[in-house]
């Protein structure tokens, strides 16, 4: 429920290829609102087919905040977004508008919703590359990182405890602060009621639309939007294009694949993507579920959130129940 005085602000969330973009338009027409993106990988420049930005029309159409901030060489994580995402929202509502935060990404939805006390949750591929620098270099190496990022916590860890390491480093890589620094804070005050809702698809016809966008945004120009990016300086390794789509064009552009295997791990990679996306939101029992069915068009599912939010009418019994799309 929400709490009386403190502004409500609208979350939509789901997993890859559930239309989240299509719906939130339509909320944002139907509420006077503007979008807050949470999502890893829009807020960089030029990876537009890739991340699946809004087209250039709907962003004039209606305010888009934290797309193409960066260049892709740059740092930004689920800590910094949720600072800058919660000062943006105070300025949305401060203009008379609704907060309308849309996104897959559930540690930046949690670092924005709820902050960060014990530390985040684990970011897929974040732990995967330390966990690569790991078996690699050992040990020793990322030791040294953590003296230099957070000398605090690397004096009191135990390096013969890899796991550790990592997990103080991934804080650190994930939030932009020091895993001590965290220990030492309190949880932060959120000063508005977040209302959170949910695409909810079959899991096979979720992969039916994944799938059809995998060869849509192979279709648009992926590959060469790849290519372009490398063309440009920069590297594949760049965190911001360690992700699916990217990771696979770039196999392929480097003779390590050749198109055929590229479309099927790009569709294997995104199904799997959207399980693990899936998993870490049906653990939260605030989302109230739309269920979509492939008859369910965005304008009457963004009706039927619209009418919801309004009325504060939020469904406090958990997950709808459907076939798991996990």
């Amino acid at each position: 429920m929400t709490s009386p005085g403190k502004t409500r602000v609208l979350v939509l969330v789901g997993p890859t290829a559930s239309g989240k973009t299509e719906v939130a338009l339509h909320l944002a027409a139907l509420l006077g609102g503007e979008i807050i993106s949470a999502d890893s990988r829009q807020v960089y420049k030029f990876l537009d087919i890739g991340t699946a930005k809004p087209a250039a029309g709907e962003r004039r159409r209606i305010p888009h905040h934290f797309i193409d901030l960066l260049q892709p060489g740059e740092d930004f994580n689920a800590g910094r977004f949720g600072e800058e995402g919660r000062r943006v929202i105070d300025e949305v509502t401060r203009r008379g508008s609704v907060p309308i935060v849309v996104g897959g990404s559930g540690l930046y939805v949690q670092s924005l919703i709820d902050g960060f006390f014990d530390g985040p949750g684990a970011d897929p591929d974040i732990r995967e590359s330390l966990r690569a620098r790991l078996a690699q270099d050992g040990v020793a190496s990322l030791m040294n990182e953590l003296h230099r990022v957070d000398p605090a916590t690397a004096a009191v860890i135990d390096p013969t405890k890899p796991r550790r390491v990592v997990r103080a480093l991934e804080v650190f890589l994930t939030t932009g602060q020091p895993l001590s620094w965290r220990q030492k804070e309190g949880r932060i005050s959120i000063m508005f009621t977040p209302v959170l809702f949910g695409l909810l698809w079959d899991r096979k016809l979720l992969y039916e639309r994944i799938d059809r966008r995998c060869e849509r945004m192979i279709g648009d120009g992926l590959v060469e939007e790849a290519d372009r990016l490398e063309r440009m300086g920069l590297s594949p390794l760049f965190n911001a294009l360690n992700t699916v789509g990217y990771r696979e064009a770039f196999a392929f552009l480097h003779g390590e694949i050749d198109r055929e295997e590229m479309i099927r791990l790009f569709r294997r990679n995104s199904r799997r993507y959207a399980k693990r996306q899936m998993t870490w939101f049906r653990r939260d029992a605030r989302i109230t579920w739309i269920p979509m069915d492939g008859l369910t068009t965005p304008e009457a599912a963004a009706d039927l959130i619209a009418h919801d939010f309004t009325a504060c009418a939020i469904d406090e019994r958990g997950p709808i129940p459907s076939g798991d799309p996990s």
